[in-house]
């Protein structure tokens, strides 16, 4: 049984919070304006599928161990930058090197789904917001708070997927008219140094 209270108000919640520009969103859209649409949807989808392990491990109680460690915290934290950081400097070498050549080549959206996945799930803070968000909606005294944990979580997804897909989309169509010659390696390059901003951000934020 789902024990969850003021479910209505947590849909608003979620589609507000989705709503606001967070680092997933500027990650799909430097996926997105700097390799086109197929790159953005996969980059979406390898996103909310790390939320979604996220739910899981709220709502299993992991990632609330996981939490009270700062150790652990850390080094997950400090992962993540790191791989970040390291999306964003090939995206830069690979188009630099490239720049003599007809087409860089491209990653397979298998490859930048797996990508976005690491991305997510290496982001502790996404832990840290669902069991800040989450709690709040479950009914005190619930006979299976980790279901309704996980229920709440899913219903979140849903909302951010479908809001990072038409951000995807959108983006993928710009991604049309700004490539094509020393424009298309500025594009890249930027999206990179993008890439490489978020990874320092989340190693330097509390």
């Amino acid at each position: 049984m789902i024990d969850v209270i003021h479910y209505p108000l947590f849909i608003i919640t979620a589609v507000t919070l989705n709503l606001y520009p967070g680092p997933d969103t500027l990650y799909i859209l430097s996926r997105s304006t700097t390799q086109g649409r197929a790159a953005g949807v996969a980059s979406a989808l390898g996103i909310s599928s790390g939320c979604v392990i996220h739910a899981l491990l709220g709502a299993l109680g992991l990632a609330a161990v996981v939490m009270a460690s700062a150790t652990a915290y850390q080094m997950i934290k400090w992962a993540g930058a790191a791989y970040l950081v390291y999306l964003g400097l090939t995206m830069i070498w690979t188009r630099s090197e490239s720049a003599s050549h007809a087409k860089p080549k491209r990653q397979s959206p298998g490859r930048i789904y797996v990508q976005g996945v690491i991305t997510c799930v290496l982001n502790p803070k996404v832990a840290l917001f669902f069991l800040a968000l989450i709690p709040q909606f479950i009914a005190p005294g619930a006979a299976h708070p980790g279901l309704s944990f996980l229920a709440l979580g899913l219903t979140f997804v849903a909302t951010s997927t479908l809001w990072s897909l038409i951000l995807a989309v959108a983006a993928g169509a710009l991604h049309r008219r700004l490539t094509g010659g020393s424009g298309a390696i500025r594009l890249r390059r930027l999206g990179g140094g993008l890439l490489v901003g978020l990874g320092a951000r989340l190693a330097f934020s509390d």
